[in-house]
């Protein structure tokens, strides 16, 4: 079975990869794919990295005698690591590197996921590799991805690339785990992500990354539900390569959805973080799903948590739990308190000004599958 063909791709490297001993960045894995990368480039295939490992590569340079790392220690491991690793890229290829270095509110900000998606389009444009990590050394909780499977199924989206590589130190996704099980049978192609599949991702087995096969297989929803085709292959085998480049699937295919949806709705359905809840009545429910229609103060029933302005936010039935929608509030919550449930010309006459119609308008709305 040969892989489908791609114009451009991200290939994501784990910090097991990048720095397998905690020791500083290694040459062991990394050859191969930088090889892999540069027969891509001379075939006229364009490709962003996204390279976990700033933190593992920075270890040595930083003497710490206890496991449990401190954040702030962990903070300046990936400033000097990050400088390091950077070193190593550019060392493996002719033309230049670029580093971009992003955080979670980056991408939640509208302006500036935008700004990010320009400069990565001119970097490729100019045959610049682009190398994307997450901003570790600056980040805090709440601006922070996570891990780079995640982000990387971003960056594929940001760059409406044709193809995501998530480089592990396993095959792929197991019917069992095959570190328990030796009789574990790898799944070549995986048509739908669902309740099953996430059922069979289990934790991590690296010491020194942050992601395991869930966030994999999230990032493989994630980038699938824009038309982006997902691998999960081996990056510890030179083999797993020179199989992508013959058209072969090494690892784990996810494939893409036939109907992808638009990059706006993928940014608010998959980037944006709800910061409350609203909840409506069943003729604001039926409005949203079958008609397609903006979210009006009059249908809201109640209002959870504390945004503001231009915050995400999910949508609830008050007679259910599961959220139906997902949209960016044009009110604060405290100002949907004193407006919920009323027409909009009945706003008007009691508060003395005209309001904003559409609680929610339709363009900013993003109803969920499963609604």
């Amino acid at each position: 079975m040969k892989a489908p063909s791609w114009r451009r791709a991200v290939l994501k490297v784990g910090s097991a990869l990048i720095a397998p001993d905690e020791t500083g960045v290694s040459t062991k894995y990394l050859l191969p794919i930088a090889r892999f990368i540069n027969e891509c480039r001379e075939r006229g295939q364009e490709v962003v990295l996204v390279s976990s490992g700033s933190v593992a590569a920075g270890r040595k340079h930083i003497n710490f005698e206890h496991k449990k790392v401190p954040v702030a220690v962990r903070k300046a491991m990936s400033a000097v690591g990050q400088n390091e690793m950077m070193g190593y890229w550019s060392r493996f290829f002719d033309s230049p590197c670029a580093q971009l270095l992003m955080t979670h509110s980056d991408l939640r900000d509208r302006a500036r996921y935008v700004s990010i998606k320009n400069t990565l389009n001119r970097l490729l444009e100019h045959n610049i590799l682009p190398v994307v990590n997450e901003n570790d050394a600056l980040a805090t909780d709440e601006m922070k991805v996570g891990d780079n499977d995640n982000l990387s199924a971003m960056v594929a989206t940001l760059v409406d690339a044709d193809a995501l590589f998530i480089c592990s130190d396993i095959d792929g996704l197991y019917d069992s785990d095959p570190n328990l099980n030796p009789d574990a049978k790898k799944i070549p192609v995986v048509e739908q992500i669902d309740e099953s599949i996430y059922s069979l991702a289990g934790g991590s087995v690296s010491s020194v990354g942050t992601g395991g096969m869930r966030t994999k297989v999230e990032a493989a929803e994630k980038a699938t539900s824009h038309g982006i085709d997902t691998y999960i292959v081996n990056g510890r085998k030179g083999e797993t390569f020179e199989s992508l480049l013959q058209g072969d699937i090494p690892g784990t295919l996810f494939r893409r959805q036939s109907d992808p949806i638009s990059n706006k709705k993928h940014w608010l359905r998959h980037t944006l973080v709800a910061q409350g809840e609203i909840l409506v009545d069943e003729g604001a429910e039926k409005a949203l799903i079958e008609n397609g229609a903006s979210l009006l103060s009059s249908g809201i029933v109640d209002v959870q948590g504390d945004f503001d302005r231009g915050d995400a936010v999910l949508v609830r039935s008050a007679n259910d739990t599961d959220a139906i929608a997902k949209g960016i509030c044009q009110y604060s919550a405290h100002e949907l308190m004193h407006i919920k449930g009323q027409q909009t010309e009945d706003i008007a006459e009691k508060f003395g000004y005209s309001p904003i119609t559409e609680v929610i308008h339709r363009d900013d709305l993003m109803i969920l599958e499963d609604a």
